[in-house]
């Protein structure tokens, strides 16, 4: 186990040379924001597909017996 304050210490040596507009960067925001609105398409079209399944199988039973 590591002793907390020499962890702590390293914690602020690490810190210590970034300026304030470093920590505001928002590209790791922006991309996980990305990931949720994908998380959240991929949601959408699982469960548009569960509720039209009986349609989705129908269309291709009609295509393949016409074919």
């Amino acid at each position: 186990m590591r002793n907390p304050l020499k962890t702590l210490a390293m914690l602020a040596l690490t810190f210590e040379g970034l300026t304030l507009d470093q920590l505001k960067r928002e590209e790791g925001q922006t991309l996980a924001e990305y990931a949720l609105i994908l998380a959240l398409i991929a949601l959408l079209v699982v469960v548009a597909i569960a509720f039209l399944k009986d349609q989705i199988t129908r269309l291709f039973s009609n295509i393949a017996t016409n074919i």
